[in-house]
Parts: C-alpha cells; sequence; structure tokens
C-alpha cells in the first residue's frame, strides 16, 4: 500500500553499507554526518529517514557491545543512573481511537512512588482498575493505539473523572501519588484561520477560548503536563500560555518542535512551551537528537523521551531515557508487548544499576514547576 520499507532496506544494504564499510562504529557523529551527506536533502528524503535512523542507532548499539558496556551507559556515562517517570497513556481519543473523544491522549504520571517499579506497579494497576470501572458501566474496553481504552464517553472530562476514580479504586491518592497528563495533539483541530474546530464534539473554538479551556481544566482537576495545546504553527497562542500558566504546569512541545534543533530555538526566543518531546525518528539521527535535548537542557526546557503510535519492541529509547538522566519517559499504557518491552528494559536497567538508581517522582514535578515562565 505505499508504506513498505523495501526500499528503505535495499538502500542500508547497498548504498548506505558501501559507505560505512571499515568505519569505526564509535564515531556516531560522523557515521551520521556521512549519512546525511549520502542523502543529500534536508529531511533525508532521498534515502529515507527510516533507513538511516536503523544504521545510526545500530552502530550504537554495536558500539556500546564493542566497549563491553550495557547501551545506557555507553551513551550516557558513569552519571547515567535517573530511572524516568512514566507518562502512561491509558485513555485515548483524537485520532488514536474510533471513539467521540477530542484530546488525543489522557496519561497518569505515578509521582508518588520511590522507584520505577514501584511505579509500574501503581500505573499498572490504575489501569486494570479503569478497565473494571469501565466494564462495570458498561463502556467499551477495547484498546486504542498505545494500548488505553478507547469508550464513548460524554466528553473530556468524564475521562479525567473516570481516572481519578480509577487512581482511587485502585488505593492511590490523587494529586499525591498520581497526577494527569494530557496530548491534545491539537494540530489535528486547527482550521486555516487560525481558529480550532473540535471534530468529534463539532466544537469552534478561537485560540482564546482554547487558552481558557486549558486553564479551566488545569484549575479543576491535578494536570501536571499538557502537550501541544495549539497547532503546529501557533506559537503565539503557545507563548501566552506559557506565561500564563507556565509555571504550574509542563507545556510540551511535540508537533511544535518535532525535535529539530531550528523549531526549538525559535520555541526558546519566544518563551513558546517549556518542554520538548524527543522522537528520535522525526530528526533522523542520534547525534542530531543528542544536539536537540542539549539545547533544550541549557535553556531549561525538559526533554520528555517518546515513542510513536505505530511502534515495535525495540527497547532503545529506554535506555537513552536513563543515558540521558530525562527523567520522564512516555511509552503507551502498560499493555501489548510493543509498549511493555520498554517497561521491561527499564526494570532491568533499574536492577543493574541497583542502589545507584534514583526515580525522581515527586522531584520531576517539582521540577517542571520551578521552571517557571
Amino acid at each position: 500500500m505505499g508504506c513498505g520499507v523495501l526500499t528503505a532496506v535495499k538502500n542500508v544494504n547497498t548504498i548506505i553499507n558501501d559507505a560505512l564499510i571499515g568505519k569505526d562504529a564509535r564515531c556516531q557523529h560522523n557515521i551520521d554526518a556521512l549519512m546525511n551527506r549520502l542523502d543529500g536533502s534536508d529531511n533525508k528524503e532521498n534515502l529515507g529517514a527510516n533507513a538511516i535512523l536503523a544504521v545510526s542507532l545500530a552502530c550504537a548499539r554495536a558500539a556500546a557491545k564493542m566497549s563491553k558496556m550495557p547501551l545506557y551507559r555507553y551513551l550516557g556515562g558513569a552519571n547515567a543512573c535517573t530511572l524516568p517517570v512514566p507518562m502512561m497513556n491509558i485513555l485515548n481519543g483524537g485520532v488514536h481511537a474510533p471513539n467521540n473523544l477530542d484530546i488525543q491522549e489522557f496519561m497518569i504520571m505515578p509521582i508518588g512512588a520511590e522507584s520505577f517499579r514501584e511505579a509500574l506497579r501503581c500505573g499498572s494497576e490504575v489501569y486494570h482498575a479503569l478497565r473494571t470501572l469501565l466494564k462495570q458501566s458498561g463502556k467499551n474496553t477495547a484498546i486504542g493505539d498505545e494500548g488505553g481504552f478507547a469508550p464513548d464517553l460524554s466528553g473530556d472530562k468524564e475521562a479525567i473523572e473516570l481516572i481519578l476514580a480509577a487512581t482511587e479504586k485502585a488505593g492511590y491518592r490523587i494529586g499525591d501519588d498520581v497526577v494527569i497528563a494530557l496530548d491534545a495533539a491539537a494540530s489535528e483541530w486547527q482550521a486555516e484561520n487560525g481558529s480550532y474546530f473540535l471534530p468529534k464534539q463539532k466544537k469552534a473554538l478561537s485560540a482564546g477560548d482554547l487558552s481558557k479551556f486549558w486553564i479551566d481544566l488545569c484549575e479543576k482537576y491535578p494536570i501536571a503536563s499538557i502537550e501541544d495545546p495549539f497547532g503546529e504553527e501557533d506559537f503565539f497562542s503557545t507563548s501566552l500560555l506559557t506565561k500564563q500558566m507556565g509555571n504550574k504546569v509542563q507545556l510540551v512541545g511535540d508537533d511544535l518542535f518535532v525535535t529539530n534543533p531550528k523549531r526549538l530555538s525559535r520555541g526558546i526566543g519566544e518563551n513558546a512551551a517549556n518542554s520538548i518531546l524527543i522522537k528520535l525518528n522525526q530528526i533522523g539521527t542520534l547525534s542530531e537528537t543528542f544536539k536537540t535535548i542539549s539545547l533544550a537542557q541549557r535553556n531549561g526546557f525538559a526533554s520528555i523521551i517518546s515513542h510513536r503510535s505505530g511502534e515495535t519492541e525495540d527497547t532503545f529509547i529506554a535506555d537513552l531515557a536513563v543515558a540521558l538522566n530525562a527523567g520522564q519517559i512516555k511509552t503507551g499504557a502498560p499493555c501489548r508487548t510493543d509498549r511493555t518491552a520498554k517497561y521491561n528494559r527499564l526494570l532491568r536497567i533499574e536492577e543493574e544499576l541497583s542502589k545507584s538508581a534514583v526515580y525522581l517522582g515527586k522531584a520531576a514535578i517539582k521540577q517542571l514547576k520551578n521552571r517557571g515562565n
């Protein structure tokens, strides 16, 4: 259907292979730069970003094995010890689910745990408590793209209230043990005239109306993070919202920044958002990803290491989150192997680190609140 990878695989086995034979896999920057030159385009359209990224990450794994180090240690050095707070997408909407919810992701962050394994247990128990509540009320418990449930509800507020009820049912304290994170994916809502239209509710909003919606929602519920509250080109509205609530809530740019240092630099200059979602495939090589993360860290932006909706069982992002002490990872519900593979890898890393492992928990939330505006 036009989405196959045979051309990308052919490029790896021929053009890229011929150029990299004999190169040292430890020279990550040189390898990535060579592949970018071979491609010759701004967005890796000639060889394919999937081909270039696959080789970039494979080289890093090969170098780690040659160096006899686990991947997180090779990438991050001796100071790599922070296990990330998971952002678990336990209820799906938007384009991720065939239901009537416009917000794309309703996530939980288990901040009250003392370790990653305890955080994973907390998130899993809330997830299964949510399933029980949905089943008891006769609602659909089928899952969406990232493993979260995808029921039809009265609206986005009911989705949040269900998650809060599930948190209490599982025996955890709202706002203390567990907080809410949202991914609006508002680029899906933006109209050509700069206004917004929620397609499932069939509701038109101005940028100002949408801003008020977020402010009111955060005043009513324990929401710690909102991703893409406005469209991917609406730096202006994102900047205004950051000034209003950036010292209280983590405002994350995904579509806004697409892991691109040029777009991130614009966001920094315009004070638009205070955090960036990091997706390796958006920028296309490991060294370019490190460059973007370094820019974010130097300017007080948080970096959230993220999966994609279409995932595999590859666990590279789990090691990357620890390597960079990122403090947060977004990799879906505790459901399906393409999501649980990352969680299982983080459990193994925590075991390897033993007493040196750090789980930020509430400190991660304190950090984002202190980031200010």
